[in-house]
């Protein structure tokens, strides 16, 4: 993967909330759905995967919004209100980081694009790998290690 080095920071549009990656990307992903395109107001969310333990809240304390629900758990900037990241609960082992939270974003590119069945048609990304829904679970580890060799 090109250009990234660590730790990456990050943060909201105006900066109460900022973070920080400590360990590198598992994965990068598009996400089509009508959910994601309503939350980011564009054709869909942009998504840098990363192991738990390589991410922290250096600075504020972002609030839940989005999805509220039992699994997945949209973190937000109570100011400014931008998605920030999304915790999955019970806790899988990875962050999603929206990539266009990060300082420098310029390296990113989605490896993966998921829920295309929703895409608007216009809406076309560079991914390698494309699912009509998410991919199945059974597939991710071999996707992680695809991209992690790039």
């Amino acid at each position: 993967m090109a250009d990234w080095t660590l730790p990456m920071e990050g943060g909201c549009r105006c900066g109460e909330v900022r973070f920080e990656i400590t360990a590198p990307p598992m994965l990068t992903s598009a996400c089509h759905c009508t959910g994601c395109q309503r939350m980011t107001g564009s054709a869909f969310s942009t998504t840098v995967s990363v192991p738990t333990a390589g991410f922290i809240v250096t600075q504020g304390d972002p609030v839940i919004g989005g999805l509220h629900g039992p699994q997945a758990r949209h973190h937000h900037c109570d100011h400014c209100k931008s998605w920030v990241f999304t915790r999955i609960e019970p806790d899988m082992g990875f962050v999603n980081v929206r990539a266009t939270m990060l300082d420098n974003a310029r390296w990113f590119a989605p490896f993966v694009e998921t829920f295309t069945s929703e895409a608007l048609p216009w809406a076309k990304t560079s991914a390698k790998h494309s699912y009509a829904k998410f991919s199945e679970m059974s597939e991710y580890a071999p996707l992680i290690e695809e991209f992690t060799a790039l």
